[in-house]
């Protein structure tokens, strides 16, 4: 039998319910590329309904279940946490800049990070050649290794130092379509450049291909991003560990 849940002592946990229900609205619909805080809002919400209306037997269940879920979670975003630090002293022959979305032309906020961090990079080795990698999507005017070539030459990078691949729909992709470019990766130092959340994902989907890279991070600017990100990356290693 379900507890009654418009009780008294139970108000405050009903008006946090509504918060965190109003908090997700807000996250999913009024700002762009929140939409993993929104979902952790919404969850928070749904669990504390459901901790207020369910018999004891099933609360808990639900317990065992949030701390089974805790701790993948937890194993997962463990990893994700330090390989975001990335990779000191990398002298790299080649630096893989991972793409991300592109607004018409414009590159995204996340690209633009990207970016940013691989202009950095390439003046201060100036011998490094940059493969940027990023095929055309949904939304997309131009591939995602044209946007980044032009913003990486307006940048002071010479042309003949950025090599295009523009092929490439997924990290796996953007990972073999670029070490098929560099002919023998074992005869090069090799480097990826990406947000930092996502080197533990590239490094490892890297490591499936058989080869060995150094991870360069991208800091995401705004820091609420930076952590929905760092969430949904959790969820995306647990899914390669579970799913393969």
């Amino acid at each position: 039998m379900t507890r009654p849940i418009f009780q008294k002592r139970r108000l405050p946990w009903l008006i946090t319910a509504a918060v965190c229900f109003v908090l997700a609205l807000f996250f999913a619909f009024a700002l762009i590329g929140y939409k993993y805080i929104a979902l952790l809002l919404g969850g928070i919400g749904a669990v504390i309904l459901l901790y207020l209306c369910l018999p004891r037997k099933f609360r808990i269940m639900l317990t065992v279940l949030l701390c089974a879920g805790t701790l993948l979670f937890t194993a997962a975003e463990i990893p994700v946490v330090l390989a975001a630090r990335g990779d000191t002293g990398v002298d790299a022959d080649y630096l893989i800049v991972l793409g991300a979305g592109v607004n018409g032309t414009v590159p995204s906020l996340s690209l633009r990070d990207r970016l940013n961090a691989a202009a950095a990079y390439l003046k201060e080795h100036p011998d490094c050649v940059a493969i940027v990698s990023g095929g055309q999507g949904p939304g997309e005017d131009i591939t995602e290794a044209e946007a980044m070539e032009t913003a990486l030459i307006a940048a002071g990078i010479a042309p003949e130092r950025i090599i295009p691949e523009d092929k490439a729909t997924s990290t796996e992709e953007n990972l073999r379509f670029s070490f098929a470019l560099i002919g023998d990766p074992a005869e090069a130092t090799v480097a990826v450049l990406s947000s930092e959340y996502h080197l533990c994902r590239a490094k490892l989907l890297a490591q499936r291909q058989g080869e060995t890279v150094y991870g360069i991070p991208a800091r995401t600017s705004k820091p609420l991003l930076r952590l929905g990100y760092f969430i949904r990356e959790a969820f995306g290693m647990a899914y390669i560990w579970v799913f393969g």
